[in-house]
């Protein structure tokens, strides 16, 4: 497997990366394992997957349950997909700018979990990039931790020590401090030295020591290993971890460059076939790889800035993530409207370029990601979709900045929260805000602007930092897990909470049961004792309670203790932890490890929770019996209220297929399906045919639920029992027959980002009771329709009636109801509304006209016409206006109305010929200020109110100024 450096033998990149692979694979005995998904599972505090480690953090947290595939890795490698955009790791600003910034990249990756350490990895790495790769070794430079005295760390002096014995001239061995060769995974949490091999792009004998780590694109790093030895505590201070890791990356790029002897990764054939496909797509010269001064027109860097988002669009679309307005969905977005504008103002390309590149990115990596080439075609239409969405808000955000400028006093800054709101709610680049601020000579108030965002970054700060703290009691830390597994703590046995029986008459039985206190939990220690008062976590050996997990809401319920029976300790949550399930209680009494307990769930809360669990899978059945099989399941969240349910739609559902799902649903519920569960290896669970939801992280062996069919007829060769029921993986807690959810009704749909819908279900009796809300409004619909088809000749009754429609249709929308009979009613409702509004157009019509002809005779041919009118609104009062102005061209009109109030309405027109001696606006500013009131218009018509008490003299100032202009 070793390919050929440079000329051009050398090794295209599918070569490169499967040689790693195999390296560590066949000589080294690594498990290899394919790439997790760029969205991040079960980690909130990650918008994307941006490092090989990320999947392997219960590892290293010491989280993982003992049970778990995970749990059994010892040597893993792999090549994951990574996006680094947004959060801690962002390289989106920078991407472009230089030749070798990426937002989506592959990282090499091996890791040893509590097995070899610094020898081995360092001897590995040398042997394959200089007996493997044969990269020159005179070229290659490795650095090591120098220490930290204020840490009191020493030198890495064994890592060194390695390398030097692997003949590194000790010239090419450099020590180098924290900032450089000590990584951490956050703020807490595992961390230890590390060793970089950086490879000197020049080469030729030169000494390229005082280059590296300087920011030299000559000298460029290609392989971390890090040595996870420690762990840093909340206040700041390092503890050995009980057991080392090895945790190494090497950017795929990177590696290419060397190995194609390039200088940047862009003119590798990672990129080269994207590169190509722009310049065939747009209007500019070939990609001739310039940056800074040198790139005129930034044309270059137009090149860079598309084929790196256009990948990362590829990749992240496919894994599920859309552009949205939060999270990683937001900095999608962002990377997406980056892409086009430079695609539309710098290469000025046509519309549709970005999505056009989609088949060459799966082209180039598809064999590597063969997930890639089952949705081209779907990635396509999202980045088409959202580039038309832009261009849209690009022109309503210009005319909001024309608007706002034109309303801004002389020599001011523009508005900071205009700006805000630009850039937050269209998603309007800062960048393009101060340049079409320059181009007009008026600066941003960039203080206010900072201060808003910098508010905002408050805010998000002070979220994450509640959510943190609300988890320091059921959330072990990684030395607590080591303490409990070195004090030989078990692990929690929580198989007695599927301990439940239907009972004689058809309800469930939940049966009590009694634990022992192991340790508890509090202020991230473990303690044997806490006192009254005090939250904490209890641990103990057998529990009944279910963790939250796999989407499910934990159990609630309470305990009591033995001696003390007639104390009750609330139990509040319930979490799981690296197999140890702890118990969120306020301590009423003092409680002691070693204290017996009895356990009691809340059997409403569970029974209803099993209830909607169950309902969830068949939901999950019927939405890929309707809309297909290619409907991914994207998440889920199970209380004892309702369901919560997400999933891949390339459309939105209709009101049909909403029925349908429901109807499906029914008929199961019906049939009263037995509920099959049982244990079985994870390795016999993958080969069952459309088995759903196998991209998580399970025990093994693993929990099956098979609705209907016993999970032996599903695990029979050949079997297609799991594509026709609801067979799936779950450690949830579930029915034992389908009858017991009696209704489910779908009382929400709608869609989260493009591809991606949301539907809310409700069971039982709430569904029940939907389905009559939704009967009764029908009623309420179907009698304002036929009042509405009544000859109405009076205006106050058509609006009465549209008033009604309109109270009707908040009602709809807020109140849970069928969804597809919502979405029937809505639809009524709103042409209920479009002919209430053209019944009061035309009635309003008719009176103008009649009010308009009798006017007309009393002022026969005049130039001008003052008048009161009763008029009921100024709707009417304007129409009057415009009817004269009409039929009497060369006449200017100005009509009070005196209302039953007190007010009086103001409605004017100029004559166009009058223009611009005469202007409506003045007209009607003048008179309603002799009422005391205020007006608005344009030079041709204005309207406005004010106090009946000056309506005399306001005709008269209105006779007198018209005669003055005209």
């Amino acid at each position: 497997c070793s390919p050929r450096r440079g000329g051009a033998g050398c090794p295209p990149t599918a070569q490169i990366r499967d040689t790693f692979l195999r390296f560590f694979q066949e000589r080294y005995g690594h498990r290899r394992l394919p790439s997790a998904p760029v969205r991040p599972r079960g980690d909130p505090h990650l918008l994307f997957v941006n490092a090989g480690m990320n999947q392997f953090k219960p590892i290293f947290l010491g989280t993982v349950h003992p049970r778990s595939e995970l749990a059994q890795y010892r040597r893993v490698v792999n090549s994951q997909k990574c996006v680094r955009a947004g959060g801690k790791h962002n390289d989106l600003e920078d991407v472009g700018r230089d030749t070798y910034h990426h937002t989506f990249f592959e990282m090499l990756g091996n890791w040893s979990f509590g097995d070899y350490f610094k020898e081995e990895a360092c001897r590995m790495a040398w042997e394959l990039l200089t007996e493997v790769y044969e990269i020159p070794r005179d070229r290659l430079y490795v650095t090591y931790f120098g220490g930290d005295l204020s840490l009191g760390l020493c030198a890495d002096e064994e890592c060194r020590d390695v390398w030097l014995r692997l003949g590194v001239p000790a010239s090419h061995v450099l020590p180098f401090p924290l900032k450089d060769n000590f990584w951490e995974m956050g703020d807490t949490g595992p961390c230890g030295p590390c060793s970089e091999i950086h490879y000197d792009h020049v080469g030729g004998g030169r000494n390229a020591a005082t280059l590296v780590n300087q920011g030299s694109p000559d000298v460029v790093e290609i392989w971390n290993l890090v040595f996870m030895q420690y762990s840093r505590e909340v206040e700041g201070n390092l503890l050995p971890l009980p057991q080392h890791h090895v945790d190494t990356g090497m950017g795929l790029e990177r590696l290419v460059t060397v190995l194609q002897n390039k200088h940047s990764s862009y003119d590798t054939d990672l990129f080269t076939p994207i590169l190509d496909a722009i310049h065939k797509g747009c209007r500019v010269p070939r990609y001739q790889g310039l940056v800074g001064n040198a790139d005129a027109g930034r044309v270059n860097m137009a090149y860079r800035v598309v084929a790196d988002h256009v990948r990362t669009l590829c990749v992240c679309i496919t894994d599920g993530i859309y552009p949205g307005f939060s999270g990683a969905e937001l900095v999608l977005r962002r990377i997406l409207r980056r892409a086009v504008r430079f695609c539309s103002e710098v290469l000025h390309a046509p519309r549709g370029l970005l999505a056009s590149l989609v088949p060459t990115v799966v082209e180039v990596l598809g064999d590597a990601y063969p997930e890639l080439t089952k949705n081209a075609d779907q990635i396509m239409d999202i980045i088409n979709e959202n580039e038309v969405a832009f261009l849209s808000s690009l022109e309503r955000g210009r005319r909001i900045i024309e608007r706002t400028v034109q309303q801004m006093e002389p020599s001011t800054n523009f508005p900071a929260e205009v700006a805000w709101s630009l850039y937050g709610n269209l998603g309007f680049p800062l960048d393009l805000i101060d340049l079409m601020l320059e181009e007009k000579g008026i600066r941003l108030d960039s203080a206010g602007f900072n201060k808003l965002a910098l508010e905002d970054a408050k805010q998000k700060s002070r979220s994450a930092q509640a959510a943190q703290q609300k988890d320091t009691n059921v959330c072990l830390d990684v030395q607590s897990l080591a303490q409990l597994q070195s004090n030989n703590v078990p692990a929690t046995d929580d198989s007695p909470k599927y301990a439940y029986t239907l009972g004689q008459h058809g309800q469930y039985e939940f049966s009590p049961c009694q634990a022992t206190v192991l340790m508890l939990y509090t202020d991230q220690s473990l303690q044997k004792e806490v006192g009254a008062g005090q939250r904490c976590g209890v641990i103990l050996d057998k529990t009944n309670f279910y963790a939250e997990q796999g989407g499910q809401a934990s159990d609630q319920g309470y305990m009591i203790c033995l001696e003390q029976q007639d104390v009750l300790f609330p139990v509040e949550s319930v979490h799981l932890c690296g197999g140890y399930v702890i118990h969120e209680v306020t301590a009423v009494e003092t409680l002691r490890a070693g204290h017996q307990v009895q356990l009691f769930v809340n059997e409403g809360q569970r029974l209803a929770c099993m209830t909607n669990h169950t309902a969830t899978h068949l939901l999950n059945f019927a939405l890929r019996h309707v809309l297909g099989d290619s409907t991914e399941q994207r998440g889920s969240h199970v209380t004892a209220e309702r369901l919560r349910f997400d999933f891949d739609t390339k459309s939105p559902v209709t009101v049909e297929q909403l029925q349908q799902v429901e109807q499906v649903v029914q008929d199961v519920i019906k049939r009263n399906e037995v509920v099959h569960i049982a244990e079985i290896p994870l390795t016999l669970a993958r080969s069952i045919q459309g088995l759903r939801a196998m991209d998580e992280g399970y025990p093994d062996p693993v929990r099956i639920v098979s609705l209907g069919v016993p999970v032996e007829s599903v695990l029979t060769c050949d079997s297609e029992a799991a594509m026709q029921t609801s067979v799936e993986l779950c450690c949830g807690t579930h029915l034992l027959q389908t009858g017991a959810v009696e209704d489910l009704t779908i009382i929400s749909e709608r869609q989260l980002v493009k591809g991606i819908s949301r539907v809310i279900a409700v069971t039982g009796q709430q569904a029940k009771q939907a389905r009559e809300v939704g009967k009764c409004l029908a009623i309420e619909v179907d009698s304002l329709s036929l009042r509405m088809q009544q000859r109405n000749t009076s205006i106050p009754e058509m609006q009465n009636l549209s008033k009604e429609v309109g109270q009707l249709t908040k009602v709809v929308s807020s109140t849970a109801m069928p969804q597809w009979q919502r979405k029937e009613l809505q639809t009524v409702l709103k042409a209920l509304q479009r002919t209430a509004n053209t019944a009061i157009r035309k009635l309003e019509l008719q009176q103008a006209e009649e009010k308009a002809k009798s006017l007309l005779a009393k002022h026969c041919k005049q130039p001008v016409i003052v008048d009161t009118i009763p008029a009921d609104s100024l709707s009417i009062l304007m129409k009057v206006v415009n009817q004269l102005c009409d039929k009497s061209p060369g006449t200017s009109v100005l009509l009070l109305s005196p209302q039953a109030s007190g007010e009086v309405l103001c409605a004017c027109q100029v004559s166009k010929n009058r223009l611009p001696v005469f202007s409506a606006s003045d007209w009607a500013v003048a008179v309603c200020a002799q009422m005391e009131g205020k007006a608005g218009g344009s030079a041709v018509v204005a309207k406005g109110s004010g106090n009946a008490k000056g309506i005399q003299r306001a005709l008269t100032a209105a006779l007198m100024l018209a005669q003055s202009k005209l």
